[in-house]
């Protein structure tokens, strides 16, 4: 397994994974007006880190960096149980120039106990249009 930078010619394979595995993972979500662009809009100005298995995208993790902000951690529904999402966490502490962050989705139980088993530490709790979700910081604060 390969992480690297993202590139310009990654974005069409991303785009489908983003929406895929958005689909996928969050079925409790209303995802009929999902498209293949949202990709590009929410990641936007991010650091992009691919996890590419032989020629394959197999996941990616976007960064807002000024902020230590992990945005985005997605794996591909064919490569999950597979060591992808921790080599791409991996990738994205090892950057870090401060204490992390991350909100990540209360209904997305699996993603959570992810983040903790990685030591990320749960701070506050909000809501979004999405619904509630947890403030996580690694390390802890």
């Amino acid at each position: 397994m390969l992480i690297r930078p993202g590139a310009d010619t990654d974005r069409p394979a991303l785009r489908t994974l983003f929406l895929n595995t958005r689909r996928a993972s969050w079925a409790w979500l209303q995802g009929e007006n999902w498209r293949l662009e949202d990709f590009d809009a929410v990641t936007q100005d991010e650091q992009i880190w691919v996890a590419e298995i032989d020629g394959q995208l197999a996941g990616f993790a976007a960064v807002w960096t000024r902020d230590n902000f992990l945005h985005h951690l997605f794996v591909s529904p064919d490569w999950q149980g597979h060591g992808v999402g921790s080599a791409l966490l991996d990738k994205v502490q090892s950057e870090l120039t401060d204490t992390g962050s991350l909100k990540c989705l209360v209904q997305n139980a699996r993603a959570l106990r992810f983040y903790q088993r990685h030591g990320w530490r749960t701070t506050a709790r909000g809501t979004s249009p999405d619904g509630e979700y947890w403030l996580m910081h690694y390390p802890v604060l």
